[in-house]
């Protein structure tokens, strides 16, 4: 599996190096995948994120790495602490006819200290910034209150509750629904902008 997962030319250059006050959000490479086995294999985890499975093998980081970044359009950063450490990952999927969906996970260690809404600051000025969408939208289980408070916190609203399906649960579970529109976040994004690097 290592020799055909190749550090692709679309995937160095057109994902950029975004930092924050104490974040580097960038492409992931194949030298995560012990790291990124790690983290998510963690039951907490995969059961509150649509794709990610459990157990979480080092073949399904390969995967991971793999596939991110490719020409379908979804835009995956690996979150990582400004020393290198990783963290967790972070991204934008595009949906047929609605606005990007965003999607994050971090590593239970770095729960609980803002690491997820810091993260998602730099990943919403990103989508904003780099496409013309007027819409994000992103998703917390019900179960998951600490998810839903990040994305209140980045001005994220409510908009119901859908069913996803949930891979490692091997079923559908209730979603909390939230969309954040183009022009509140042109109104709260005093937040500490992230910058970008390359």
């Amino acid at each position: 599996m290592l020799e055909e997962i190749q550090r692709g030319p679309f995937q160095e250059r057109s994902i950029p190096v975004l930092e924050t006050k104490r974040l580097t959000l960038r492409a992931p490479c194949i030298e995560d995948a012990k790291a990124v086995t790690a983290l998510a294999n963690d039951r907490r985890i995969a059961e509150n994120t649509a794709r990610i499975p459990h157990p979480y093998k080092t073949t399904d980081a390969e995967s991971f790495i793999a596939g991110a970044n490719k020409a379908d359009g979804e835009v995956v950063f690996l979150i990582a602490g400004r020393d290198g450490t990783v963290m967790g990952a972070c991204g934008a999927v595009p949906v047929d006819g609605q606005p990007p969906e965003l999607g994050y996970w971090l590593g239970a260690a770095y729960w609980g200290k803002g690491y997820a809404t810091e993260a998602l600051h730099a990943l919403i000025d990103f989508a904003f910034d780099e496409f013309d969408h007027p819409a994000l939208q992103a998703g917390a289980r019900v179960t998951n209150p600490a998810s839903r408070r990040v994305l209140e916190k980045c001005g994220f609203q409510w908009t119901g509750v859908g069913l996803y399906r949930i891979r490692a649960l091997g079923s559908s579970a209730p979603i909390d629904r939230f969309r954040l529109e183009r022009g509140i976040w042109s109104a709260i994004k005093g937040w500490s902008r992230s910058k970008r690097v390359q």
